[in-house]
């Protein structure tokens, strides 16, 4: 299915660590003529590190394991229940720079909440969305050569425990939310296309000749 010249990808629910050198490989493998892709996803549990990530904001020793990874940011947790859309985007093709895709993709998560009533914010500092304070969906991307991979996280139905068990982001004492808690039933498949909805039309489009060669 292509969105916005994006290729979307329904993966299901995924291993993080092979997805992620999957993004990895394809970022590499990137030429001019690769097409930008976007992969919805759901992750069994697990903890993730930013590079500059301190290990000491994981709180007491649990079963669920941690992967050091590549992008920026501290730590968090991805479960069932909780939509993951990766962005393979090539920045420079869509005249974009780090700061306003992060802005971007924070904007797709505030129109998708208020698609059920939800007025979402941001916090200067705190990249993410948050609703009375509470974090609702995460933030972190890593740009090499001038795309990205990783990409964005919104709690939606799952089991918010593990994130007790950290600083989430960094930040001690962080409450995280979800949609269920916050009087939201829509089903999780609809959330995830009006979260890619809404990133479709924010994403502005490829600049001229972008991707020409593909179709010679």
């Amino acid at each position: 299915m292509t969105v916005a010249s994006c290729v979307r990808r329904d993966l299901g629910r995924v291993p993080y660590e092979p997805t992620w050198r999957q993004m990895q490989a394809l970022n590499d493998a990137r030429d001019a003529s690769t097409p930008d892709e976007l992969w919805v996803l759901e992750h069994p549990p697990v903890y993730t590190l930013g590079m500059a990530g301190k290990p000491e904001h994981l709180l007491c020793e649990t079963d669920i394991p941690m992967v050091r990874i590549d992008r920026g940011g501290q730590i968090t947790y991805h479960g069932p229940g909780q939509i993951v859309v990766y962005l393979l985007i090539d920045l420079r093709r869509r005249g974009l720079k780090v700061r306003e895709m992060v802005h971007l993709m924070e904007q797709a998560l505030i129109d998708t909440l208020a698609d059920d009533g939800l007025a979402a914010e941001r916090q200067n500092g705190a990249p993410g969305v948050y609703i009375g304070g509470a974090k609702v969906a995460a933030l972190g991307l890593r740009v090499k050569n001038g795309c990205s991979y990783h990409g964005l996280s919104l709690n939606v139905d799952m089991d918010l425990t593990p994130f007790t068990w950290i600083n989430p982001c960094g930040y001690s004492g962080l409450q995280t939310t979800q949609l269920r808690d916050l009087g939201v039933d829509t089903e999780q498949a609809v959330v995830a296309d009006r979260l890619i909805g809404h990133l479709e039309r924010l994403l502005p489009p490829l600049r001229a000749g972008a991707l020409e060669s593909a179709s010679d």
